[in-house]
């Protein structure tokens, strides 16, 4: 009987672990549609009682070939998500009213240009608030609830004219001009022209009068060029801080300052950081009113210079450091506690995105949540912290850290339904011996069933930036789980240049930069060959961007790949001196096309073409003015006329992303269709 009851149990084991591992390889791996049915969550911000918090939840048609972004509302208490607004056009940034009864958004619903509409947070119909010619962005309450501040592009010679302004704007769209003039140095910018003389400002409205008052009109400058505006309220109502270009036109040289505004609409702006000849930007008021926190930065022409925290002491004028000079890491997206003793701030750590706090005299710094990739920490009076999440396995999602981030849950679950139908690939960290015998850090992904005892074909996966990460996130656009899919080991490898291992690490490429990540590329790929589960025969490279450039790099100097895909990719450096933001890159390339030529040639992808062997696709989108098309033109003209298998793939109305749906997924489909054709399944 013993004996009968051993079998049994051991049976029934047996079974249980059949059958999880049957429905384990029941489930189906990723597709690109899959990606574009996962619902993405932004946007997120606390309300001023602690309970909840709002989120954007954005949701794509596929057939329809766009997306539609609502407001939900997440209870810190753990209870179910509620969603505020059901519009068909596209709501986002929420912003919490003083007393948290309603919801300040900007939305498309009645016309071309996003304009402000608040709504209560109970439900019901949202009042449409303005009226702009050119839209409206970044709302937030004023602290008595009267007032909401945004920004909005305006023609600078109409003053606040805003009917002339409509007038002025419609004549332009009807005109059959079509050139474009310009004497500045900046005349384009990621995926739009400069030249049709809006600049953005802040302005208010008064909510029962409707009145909107230009807080700026002496200002004809940029902002934030990717739209919307950095700035933040006093406790008080009477001034606004914002961060803002301080250079003037032609603009020969870019740098970002910290401006003081009164709210009174006199306009009599203020710089607080003309002494710094580098970024300056990020402010954010204590909830009392005596300080000021924003980031400073001390080299002008390195885009990666690690961010210092830094105190601005309202009354008397003193500036301290908060972050230490030794702290060896970038700061984003700081907020001060509710008791205005702490900092909490995301900081790319290690390659992963963490949730750390600093007091307010620097001398303790805590980690709250290492996982993956967080960002937007909400800090709650209770000392809990409200933050998004996301990782290899799952997009964004809203989490809560107990106090010291002793205790952390996972408040929603978006995307857990499609999630758990999906067999995904597992990750695992490694170091190993790079450039100069340094350690250097990279994922690797596992494809789903991986056999160790088996060989797979390799890809490795480059990041752009270059000072950037392939952190541990759920990438929409580059999905390493995509790449995984079919059946291969991909390497996610961050390189010497990538940031959140030191500024040293960051910073010892330039002037050089395909050297050392070059150097690495190969030593990780030779590390994986030898843990055994790699076909060394069965080798791609594929990187965006700087990763891009990094794939022109590799074709002339190896022909150990298989395969390479360079999508809009930096192809012949002294082409760049067409990018939309010229600023800096003699010290990224160690010298420019009139000074030390023969420095940024040493390093040019396009030196080096009599060396390409080897199979290429070549991906761009001709509204690309970071990295214009031209790069990938003259790369395939190469490739073909020296007779290499290449292939183009062209879009004309996206730009350095693939940002529609369908586009994404033909991406995807062109993207693994080349890897099969070279490397297999």
């Amino acid at each position: 009987m013993k004996n009968y009851k051993f079998t049994f149990a051991i049976f029934i084991i047996l079974l249980a672990a059949f059958g999880l591992n049957a429905f384990a390889q029941n489930k189906k791996t990723i597709t690109a549609e899959d990606l574009w049915s996962l619902k993405r969550v932004s946007a997120l911000t606390a309300s001023p009682d602690d309970k909840q918090s709002a989120v954007v939840v954005t949701t794509f048609d596929i057939k329809e070939n766009k997306g539609t972004g609502n407001i939900w509302l997440v209870p810190h208490d753990g209870r179910d998500a509620r969603q505020l607004t059901t519009f068909k056009a596209s709501d986002g940034s929420p912003a919490w009213s003083p007393d948290g009864k309603k919801i300040a958004f900007v939305s498309k619903r009645e016309g071309d240009y996003a304009q402000l509409f608040v709504i209560s947070v109970d439900g019901g119909e949202a009042e449409k608030i303005t009226d702009m010619p050119l839209g409206v962005s970044s709302p937030k309450w004023f602290p008595d609830g009267k007032r909401i501040a945004f920004a909005a592009n305006t023609i600078p010679e109409l003053g606040s004219n805003l009917d002339s302004m409509k007038k002025v704007i419609e004549e332009k769209k009807k005109s059959k001009v079509t050139a474009k003039v310009s004497e500045n140095r900046m005349i384009r910018y990621w995926d739009r022209w400069l030249t049709d003389g809006y600049y953005p400002r802040i302005f208010t409205v008064d909510l029962q009068s409707k009145k909107i008052t230009d807080l700026l009109p002496a200002w004809k400058n940029y902002f934030d060029l990717m739209d919307g505006a950095d700035f933040d309220i006093s406790h008080d109502g009477k001034e606004i801080a914002f961060a803002g270009n301080s250079t003037i036109e032609p603009y020969d040289s870019l740098n970002s300052d910290v401006f003081i505004v009164p709210t009174d609409g006199s306009g009599k702006f203020v710089n607080i950081t003309l002494e710094n000849p580098a970024n300056d930007f990020g402010p954010r008021y204590s909830n009392d009113g005596s300080f000021l926190i924003y980031g400073m930065q001390k080299l002008r022409d390195f885009y990666a210079d690690k961010v210092r925290l830094v105190k601005f002491d309202r009354v008397s004028g003193k500036k301290n450091l908060v972050t230490p000079e030794s702290y060896d890491r970038t700061p984003e997206q700081w907020k001060i506690s509710k008791d205005n003793k702490t900092i909490y701030y995301a900081v790319e750590d290690r390659a992963k995105k963490s949730i750390f706090s600093i007091s307010i005299d620097g001398k303790k710094i805590s980690e709250i949540a290492r996982l993956g990739t967080s960002s937007l920490p909400q800090p709650l009076s209770d000392g809990r912290v409200v933050f998004f999440n996301q990782s290899f396995k799952y997009p964004n999602e809203v989490f809560i850290a107990g106090k010291d981030g002793k205790k952390i849950n996972q408040l929603t679950k978006f995307n857990s339904e499609l999630l758990n139908n999906l067999a995904l690939a597992e990750s695992k960290e490694y170091y190993f011996k790079g450039a100069d015998g340094n350690s250097v850090q990279m994922y690797v992904l596992f494809p789903p069933n991986f056999d160790a005892s088996k060989k797979y074909p390799l890809v490795q996966i480059i990041h752009g930036g270059p000072h950037g990460i392939s952190g541990d996130d759920f990438h929409f656009r580059w999905n390493p789980q995509m790449f995984a899919a079919p059946g291969y080991v991909v390497a996610l490898v961050n390189f010497h240049g990538s940031t959140s291992f030191g500024q040293y690490f960051a910073d010892c490429i330039n002037g050089a930069h395909p050297d050392k990540p070059f150097v690495d590329i190969m030593k990780a790929s030779d590390f994986l060959i030898n843990l055994g589960f790699v076909d060394e025969n069965k080798i791609a490279a594929a990187g965006g961007s700087y990763g891009g450039f990094l794939v022109s790099w590799i074709a002339g100097h190896t022909d150990r790949f298989a395969a390479l895909i360079n999508h809009a990719g930096v192809y012949n450096l002294m082409a760049q001196f067409a990018s939309d933001v010229t600023h800096g890159r003699n010290y990224s390339y160690g010298g420019s096309p009139w000074d030390k030529k023969e420095a940024v040639q040493k390093w040019n992808p396009a030196e080096f073409a009599e060396n390409f062997k080897t199979p290429m696709l070549v991906i761009h989108g001709e509204r690309d003015y970071r990295v214009p098309i031209n790069h990938a033109l003259e790369c395939y003209g190469v490739l073909k006329g020296k007779g290499i298998p290449a292939r183009l793939v062209y879009y004309p109305d996206e730009n350095h992303w693939i940002l529609t749906p369908q586009n994404s997924i033909f991406w995807y489909q062109e993207f693994h269709g080349w890897l099969k054709r070279f490397i297999g399944n």
